[in-house]
């Protein structure tokens, strides 16, 4: 929880409390339904929390965006950025039943009246959102295969409206085919532990 304060000082008492809440809540639901590795479930707060809140030293997202975290397994990147920032509407969408339903089970526990949850594929999803957040959930191309349609065309934010993706190692193959869209940040420029070194949040803008 210190880790999460040492790099984001202007949280609330009731963000901080959110926060802190994960660690007993997931702890829990992991006994019942694999969501976070066994062996990494004591590094909760830096590779996971941390790790999605990475997303926001790229972009705070305005108020009254609209973001879809696409294969948000337990709810990362989705709960801990609704967290940091509550006039943003989070829909985080699973092809994972049960997956979905601890990330549910865990927003209702903390509070957060910003979330909805879906279980279904990115392909059912008719809405539109500014972005689409996700951590490495399957390459660039396919993800902008699934999830391209349901980019808005309306801007109002600092990016154009795309996709911002935690990604990790060495992603010139992968992008070669849209490096006029990308742009690319690592994370150990603001995070100084091991765990980030090579890890990154890269944005694709959406030309529609």
């Amino acid at each position: 929880m210190n880790l999460i304060k040492k790099y984001f000082p202007e949280l609330t008492e009731t963000q901080v409390e959110q926060i802190a809440q994960l660690e007993s809540l997931y702890g829990e639901w992991n006994q019942k339904v694999n969501v976070i590795s066994r062996k990494d479930i004591q590094n909760l707060y830096e590779h996971h929390v941390l790790h999605s809140l990475g997303i926001a030293k790229v972009i705070r997202f305005t108020p009254g965006s609209k973001v879809m975290d696409l294969g948000t397994g337990g709810g990362f990147p989705g709960i801990p950025l609704a967290i940091l920032m509550p006039d943003v509407e989070f829909h985080l969408v699973d092809s994972v039943g049960k997956k979905v339903k601890v990330a549910e089970t865990v927003a209702k526990n903390i509070g957060l009246t910003n979330v909805t949850c879906s279980h279904c594929r990115a392909e059912d999803i008719k809405a539109e959102y500014d972005f689409i957040v996700s951590r490495a959930v399957m390459p660039f191309v396919d993800l902008m295969k699934c999830g391209r349609k349901n980019i808005s065309k309306k801007q109002r934010n600092s990016l154009p409206n795309g996709f911002v993706v935690l990604k990790g190692g060495d992603l010139r193959a992968e992008m070669s085919s849209m490096k006029n869209l990308c742009t690319e940040w690592e994370l150990s420029d603001w995070f100084t532990e091991d765990y980030f070194k090579e890890k990154k949040v890269v944005h694709v803008c959406v030309k529609n």
